[in-house]
């Protein structure tokens, strides 16, 4: 019984740091709430929160965006827009990891490629009959001259 007794001392002591605003709106209701009035629109703070400091009483001071807090739905308009960035910073960076992969495995097999052109005495090339027929010197070195451009372009 005591711990319950001790619970409701603790949420009803929470309520009494609320910071408290009255204004009224432009039918001439006056209201009295704890969230900011909406802007252009005078307001007087009855009683400040914790975070105001000591309470200003009768400071009739128009609302605006730059001192009053935010609100829930700013806040997680503000969330949400730092989430978006990072996906769409990690999204990009997964974009650049897979290019730099990409050109690493072109450069390897351009590489690779002029390797074998360069040190192969003979090279054997088919037909599209399946017929075989050995590479002259000529389409060798046309070969072995795409193959360095292909270096170059990749292995940078």
């Amino acid at each position: 019984m005591k711990y319950w007794m001790a619970l409701l001392l603790a949420l009803v002591s929470f309520n009494t740091y609320a910071g408290l605003t009255k204004w009224v709106d432009s039918e001439g209701k006056v209201h009295y709430s704890d969230a900011p009035p909406p802007e252009n629109v005078k307001s007087e703070t009855l009683r400040g929160s914790p975070s105001q400091g000591a309470p200003a009483a009768a400071s009739a001071t128009p609302a605006s965006g730059s001192g009053a807090p935010k609100t829930i739905y700013e806040m997680e308009a503000d969330l949400k827009k730092e989430r978006k960035a990072k996906e769409e910073a990690a999204q990009k960076a997964a974009k650049e990891q897979q290019e730099a992969s990409q050109k690493q495995q072109a450069c390897a097999q351009a590489r690779d490629q002029l390797a074998t052109l360069q040190n192969m005495p003979r090279i054997v090339t088919y037909d599209e009959k399946g017929g075989r027929s050995f590479m002259d010197d000529t389409t060798r070195q046309q070969r072995i001259e795409e193959a360095q451009a292909s270096v170059g372009k990749y292995c940078q």
